[in-house]
């Protein structure tokens, strides 16, 4: 196989990256195009982040109360149901995002996911006559359009972007949520000002909030018809030609640079050697049939559950996001206001300040995430983000416990209650929040991995749900009791995370194979599998790896291994 070269980066990666230049900023400085419209897509998860940390803080208002019906926490388990059913029609979103994004092609699944979230934000504002309905099946419509938008707008980034610089720019995505989160709180902040907090406060007050939504999701469904096709998507549809046009014009280079003929034969060995691994594996659901193509989605899945070391991966990677969101991250998300009133504070406009703090910290605290966990390590950065969110749930806890029963007496205390839910929003923006989806698609062999981030996707919101139906009822019954539980998952997730996650950064996929007792070679067999495509389409031969002799077979070919890093 191909040598590998400094830092465990093949020399196909090594002699593009010679011709492209660097990563990192300067990568994003050249790449201003590509990195603009990244940028535009990104607007998928501000659109995400805003609907997230929007309701919570809607839900604590006067107006809205009367107009559905609901009286805030005062109903724990109305109000859980209300905030979950979103996650509800997200996890049904994610499911069918793997269907459609492959049908439609990545633009149209974009359009078609803002047009569930505009519905089901118009039904949510027609709310009125004390009846929730309209926002149990608004949020629920809305949920489908913001799963969807959560899983097709990193896959769009992801496959639009240099190599060189995709990290940054699918991590963009990550960004784009924390940001949608800290301008909602700040703008709920504003609008609960609208006829003033009690009795007389106007409907916009909160229709404002919730229908705002509607102008970025449309300016993104309208827009994103005017940015390109995937590049993948279209090798995927046989449209070779429009794909390397594609990438000369993102790179701003002629058709026949080199730079461009690597990247699209890149893209064309990775879609012959996934299209020889489906003939080898199922050879008999080979004839393009809608039942052949359903079967070999069916068999996809269950190979990550009938083979004992793919099943020991799953379960790294449902677990990983089960903790993430049992950290109570979305406990905070959701209910910061109650959360802050609880504590003590003085109105629902001081708890609502409060929690606008939150969103802050946490956008701040995951630009280093995204510039340095490579550098940091995974392991590392989970441990200490997990230890850190534990520390701050049992402080909180024990400043409830003492002063709970006399905040007027222990306004100070409250205080500091607040500043440990604004450090556990820090160490969640720089660990659990980016280096969870790292984890998960690290851990699985090249062939498994679209299917294996798609299960951890699932467990996210599924675990998401649980969180959002359950807090308020958790709250209510063990005001501080519920902050121990979380401390101690936290704590679980930092001993799991140190005994059953393997390290991923700059191991090969042979060494994460050790890991998880995966003794058939599958890895490694993938690996030379992917080498050959790239031989096969001619990409070894560009890249200047191996000679071609005249009939077009190889003539020379390296005579050591190439690691690939996982």
């Amino acid at each position: 196989m191909a040598p590998a070269a400094a830092g465990g980066l093949s020399v196909v990666t090594e002699r593009r990256l010679a011709l492209a230049g660097e990563p990192g900023l300067k990568g994003l400085v050249s790449n201003l195009h590509t990195l603009s419209i990244a940028v535009f897509a990104s607007i998928g998860g501000l659109v995400y982040g805003y609907n997230q940390g929007m309701f919570g803080q809607v839900l604590s208002m006067h107006s809205f109360t009367t107009a559905s019906g609901v009286t805030g926490i005062q109903n724990p388990t109305l109000s859980g149901l209300l905030t979950s059913i979103l996650e509800l029609g997200a996890w049904v979103g994610v499911l069918a995002n793997g269907i459609l994004a492959d049908r439609l092609g990545r633009k149209l699944c974009v359009v078609v996911a803002c047009f569930f979230f505009c519905i089901g934000v118009i039904v949510q504002a027609c709310t009125h006559g004390s009846s929730y309905s309209y926002i149990l099946g608004g949020r629920f419509v809305t949920g489908l359009g913001v799963g969807s938008l959560s899983m097709i707008v990193p896959l769009y980034n992801a496959e639009l972007s240099p190599p060189e610089v995709r990290g940054s720019m699918v991590a963009l995505q990550q960004l784009a949520i924390t940001f949608g989160i800290m301008i909602s709180y700040w703008i709920t902040y504003g609008t609960n000002f609208i006829g003033g907090t009690g009795a007389g406060q106007s409907k916009a007050a909160w229709l404002l909030p919730i229908t705002i939504q509607i102008v970025p999701a449309l300016v993104l469904a309208v827009g994103i018809m005017f940015m390109p096709q995937s590049p993948r998507w279209l090798v995927d549809q046989g449209r070779d030609e429009e794909c390397r046009e594609i990438i000369a014009g993102l790179r701003r280079l002629p058709l026949d640079h080199s730079l461009v003929t690597m990247e699209f034969l890149e893209i064309k060995a990775q879609k012959v050697f996934e299209t020889r691994l489906s003939q080898r594996d199922f050879p008999q659901f080979q004839d393009s049939s809608s039942k052949s193509k359903f079967m070999l989605g069916v068999h996809g899945y269950l190979s990550l559950l009938n083979n004992r070391s793919n099943f020991k991966r799953t379960v790294v990677a449902v677990l990983i996001m089960t903790f993430q969101q049992w950290t109570g991250v979305n406990f905070i998300l959701y209910y910061a206001p109650f959360i802050f009133a609880s504590l003590g504070l003085d109105s629902k406009t001081t708890s609502l300040l409060a929690s606008g703090v939150v969103g802050v910290v946490m956008w701040i605290a995951t630009i280093p995430a995204v510039l340095w966990v490579d550098n940091w390590g995974r392991k590392p950065t989970l441990i200490v983000g997990a230890i850190g969110m534990g520390i701050c749930h049992f402080i909180v806890a024990g400043i409830i416990g003492s002063c709970r029963s006399d905040w007027p007496a222990h306004k100070g205390a409250g205080w500091a209650a607040v500043v440990f839910v604004w450090i556990f929003a820090i160490c969640f923006g720089f660990s659990w929040g980016p280096c969870a989806w790292v984890v998960v698609a690290a851990v699985y062999p090249l062939g498994l991995r679209a299917k294996g981030v798609s299960i951890g996707a699932s467990s996210n919101w599924l675990n998401n749900f649980a969180v959002a139906i359950s807090t308020p009822d958790f709250v209510a019954a063990a005001p501080f009791g519920a902050y121990i539980f979380l401390g101690l998952i936290c704590i679980l997730g930092a001993l799991y995370v140190h005994i059953g996650v393997p390290e991923t950064k700059t191991r090969t996929l042979e060494e994460i194979d050790e890991v998880f007792g995966d003794k058939s070679g599958r890895s490694h067999f993938e690996a030379e599998m992917l080498e050959q495509a790239q031989r096969d389409v001619g990409l070894l031969a560009v890249a200047g790896i191996e000679k071609q002799s005249d009939n077009g077979s190889d003539s020379e070919k390296p005579s050591h291994h190439e690691h690939i890093e996982a």
